[in-house]
């Protein structure tokens, strides 16, 4: 399909999701079935609520859902934003990984987009948000032995370092988002994705990716 913003043309990427070989079913029955640990805020969506002065995201720009949340007695208006390509992801990986959303932000909005991303498919049942990380420093670190004792299957794709700072070797980077439409990060993630859960150990791979962590 090609879709037209500002006229600028470009092409949306399919990845297509092929049969497994006899010899690739019986590498995955060897190792164990991997979880991936999903960030949300400009890793899946962006939002903004009412009263930001100025919003990254361009004036005009509908948002894809709008939540509605009392915090502290007061109710608030999240316009969310889903990242290009969010709802294809998510179908795909979620037939390769067991998925888990672990985000730094209060239960009562993180678990309100959890369920819109979702849209009663449930693949997104385990969630964990600001009271299950760690406070360090004053930012949110995400323990993912909270997640699983065994750290060999568990891949994070997180768009903030500091978050999985007490496990370089399990993440993946990812650009923040923010507003950008012709945004492809997470179908450029796909190949990986899919060649990761044949691994006995995800580390072995992505302990060999740490120079991406200082890219952005």
């Amino acid at each position: 399909a090609l879709l037209l913003w500002q006229g600028i043309q470009y092409q949306t990427v399919r990845y297509d999701v092929l049969p497994l070989s006899p010899a690739s079913r019986n590498r995955l029955n060897q190792v164990k079935r991997k979880i991936l640990v999903l960030d949300l805020d400009e890793t899946l969506i962006h939002s903004h609520h009412d009263g930001v002065l100025r919003p990254t995201v361009r004036p005009g720009t509908p948002p894809d859902f709008i939540l509605k949340v009392v915090i502290d007695k007061h109710p608030v208006r999240f316009f969310v934003h889903k990242r290009p390509h969010v709802d294809f992801f998510l179908e795909v990986v979620s037939q390769w990984y067991e998925l888990v959303v672990f985000t730094a932000s209060m239960e009562i909005y993180g678990s309100a987009v959890a369920d819109k991303l979702d849209n009663n498919r449930s693949i997104l049942g385990r969630r964990y948000y600001r009271q299950h990380c760690t406070l360090e420093l004053g930012s949110y670190i995400k323990d993912l032995s909270v997640v699983h004792s065994d750290l060999s299957s568990i891949v994070i794709l997180d768009n903030s370092p500091g978050a999985y700072r007490s496990h370089p070797d399990n993440a993946i980077p990812i650009k923040s988002w923010f507003s950008d439409p012709s945004d492809t990060a997470l179908l450029n993630l796909l190949p990986m994705l899919d060649a990761l859960r044949f691994t006995a150990d995800v580390r072995s791979v992505l302990s060999r990716n740490l120079h991406q962590h200082r890219l952005w």
